[in-house]
């Protein structure tokens, strides 16, 4: 069977660049999982910038081009993944499907604001497969927490807490719409539900400075809404990305570097009480520690729905505009 061709739009850290992070689990770039993939060949890159062009060929082995259009007409290729700014995304999309290209992979987030989202959308309703990378639905660690959440070893969930920090001086909005979008998507996912804001307290979104909450709710689990508190901050030398599952019967902890089952047993401190215990310690050091697929996983997904007629990704266009959707309920933005 021959591989599938796929080529790529934007040529900067996603597509490329961060495969010279030597911390990160490989391959963590657009083209690292293509060249990865022995059922998938790259065979082209576009990018305005030069020097970005240079640089992906030489490492690559592939032609680039300046204009997109031009590399689709003279390679043909059958993916298209688009890792440019989030304003011109649907631009791209829509290209796509002018040359009836069968996919697109489409970073996050979806788009720059709700009506470009909604064209992306339109776009896969009218046949264009479009993947949203959010890679933690790729993610191993991640699918094992959304299993151990529906199996309901845990018992019934009854809260969500999340924080998110990326650093000192990033505005919370930015970091809100850059990283957010990972973190809201992974709640919808990991839970099954649809995540409703509806206020937030604290620091303004356009300050650099402070802690902002995100008050909201996570529909369709149950009669009974599900409360969530999302914290996003800055003003921390450090990163954190993680989230907070709570249920009847223990709590689910991911995020990055963590991962944690803890259940609900008898208290060693006082009678007539319980209290949580952290379960399956080798388990939880494997899911963190281990590969996790998750750049693999979606290029193996992409290759799976160009050959499979029909097949619905694990990351739609429509996650995507969830997100999207929910990111523009926060009205308050100052």
């Amino acid at each position: 069977m021959e591989t599938v061709k796929a080529a790529i739009v934007g040529l900067g850290r996603i597509a490329s660049l961060l495969e010279d992070d030597k911390r990160r689990e490989k391959p963590c770039t657009h083209a690292g999982a293509i060249a990865a993939n022995p059922n998938c060949t790259l065979v082209g890159g576009c990018d305005i910038n030069e020097e970005r062009r240079n640089l992906f060929s030489e490492r690559w082995g592939v032609p680039v081009y300046e204009e997109t259009a031009e590399m689709i007409r003279l390679q043909n290729p059958q993916i298209l993944v688009i890792a440019t700014h989030p304003d011109s995304h649907y631009f791209y999309c829509r290209l796509a499907a002018d040359f009836k290209l069968p996919l697109v992979i489409c970073e996050k987030p979806l788009a720059d604001k709700l009506s470009a989202a909604r064209k992306i959308a339109a776009l896969a309703a009218e046949g264009l497969t479009i993947i949203t990378n959010h890679e933690r639905r790729y993610s191993a660690d991640y699918i094992k927490a959304k299993e151990i959440l529906a199996s309901k070893r845990l018992g019934q969930l009854q809260s969500v807490r999340a924080a998110l920090y990326m650093g000192k001086n990033k505005r919370l909005l930015d970091v809100l719409w850059h990283d957010g979008t990972h973190l809201i998507d992974a709640i919808m996912f990991l839970t099954g539900g649809s995540l409703k804001h509806r206020r937030r307290f604290g620091a303004k979104l356009d300050s650099s400075a402070g802690t902002a909450w995100l008050e909201g709710e996570l529909t369709g689990l149950s009669s009974t809404p599900v409360p969530v508190l999302i914290e996003i901050g800055a003003g921390r030398d450090h990163l954190v990305f993680e989230m907070e599952f709570s249920c009847s019967q223990g709590r689910q902890r991911i995020g990055n570097g963590l991962f944690e089952v803890w259940e609900s047993a008898e208290c060693p401190y006082a009678e007539k009480f319980r209290s949580l215990e952290l379960k399956d310690e080798k388990a939880n050091r494997r899911f963190v520690e281990g590969p996790t697929g998750y750049f693999a996983n979606m290029i193996a997904d992409a290759v799976s729905c160009v050959r499979e007629q029909g097949r619905q990704p694990v990351s739609s266009a429509a996650d995507g505009l969830k997100v999207i959707k929910y990111l523009h309920t926060i009205k308050s933005w100052r």
